[in-house]
């Protein structure tokens, strides 16, 4: 029973089905797992939105930052940007109903002794922390104060968890850490200025990934988000946004429950949607 767990689509749907062919996905025998972003700046946001919707409990899905970006629009706490390609969905005759599904996403997915998140995992929590957070925020953003919680959450500031966070500073620092966190300070303090390769922060800004100590380190995590990253290999870290947007790869890691070291990367060349100078 493969589980193919697909990097980042952003709307890229043409890509999407081109990749499930190179799997030869079966609806009837596999999964699909995504890493977040399933929509925006690509030009099909709407088919990808309603396909993964339509694959009922074969698709687990976590939400990635564009996401909830799209969230908080039809909330009406987000500004579109002129980047963005969402008119499509929200002027859809089932613009509610998909969003409902997608409000219902996941926040960080753990099975198969493996842990999916879009971003990454804040240095300092160890997987059951990282749990327990991903279900408060999930919980918030389905809860009664729905529109309070899109009103606070966005900023860069805290920057660095606490237990002692509480309200609005509290779901703004576990939604970065799980959607928008790329380097660190050694201390795990988030910095979201810098977004490009491997190096190209400057000390002692370190990846996520390799603050020291990080209690989650020896456990397999697979993330997308950082395209500059691109594919990113290693025991306990599966990066798998390739840039499709950007002409790049979509990428897809193939396991299978409990054997991990079978694991096999499948990728498809995809057009370019976007210019990145813009």
């Amino acid at each position: 029973m493969p589980t193919y767990v697909i990097g980042d689509v952003q709307g890229c749907f043409s890509s999407l089905q081109t990749l499930l062919k190179a799997c030869d996905f079966s609806r009837a025998r596999d999964t699909l797992w995504f890493v977040g972003d399933l929509v925006n700046r690509g030009p099909e946001s709407l088919q990808t939105l309603r396909f993964v919707r339509d694959l009922g409990d074969r698709a687990v899905v976590v939400l990635g930052n564009h996401d909830l970006h799209l969230l908080g629009v039809w909330a009406g706490h987000r500004k579109v940007h002129h980047s963005d390609t969402l008119a499509p969905i929200l002027e859809a005759a089932d613009c509610d109903e998909l969003m409902q599904w997608l409000l219902h996403r996941e926040i960080a997915h753990y099975e198969h002794g493996v842990l999916m998140v879009h971003a990454g995992v804040w240095p300092g929590w160890t997987l059951e922390d990282t749990l327990f957070h991903a279900q408060e925020l999930g919980a918030a953003l389905r809860g009664p104060d729905f529109e309070w919680v899109f009103a606070h959450l966005y900023g860069s500031v805290p920057s660095i968890w606490s237990d002692d966070l509480t309200g609005a500073d509290r779901l703004r620092v576990i939604t970065n850490a799980f959607t928008r966190m790329r380097f660190c300070g050694l201390d795990g303090e988030m910095e979201f200025h810098h977004k490009g390769r491997l190096g190209s922060a400057p000390a002692p800004l370190v990846p996520w990934f390799d603050v020291p100590g990080r209690k989650t380190a020896g456990l397999p995590v697979v993330c997308g988000h950082w395209s500059a990253l691109g594919l990113y290999l290693r025991e306990d870290i599966f990066a798998l946004d390739t840039g499709c947007l950007w002409g790049g790869q979509l990428s897809a890691l193939k396991f299978e429950a409990g054997r991990l070291e079978d694991r096999r990367i499948i990728q498809v060349n995809c057009p370019s949607v976007r210019n990145p100078d813009k």
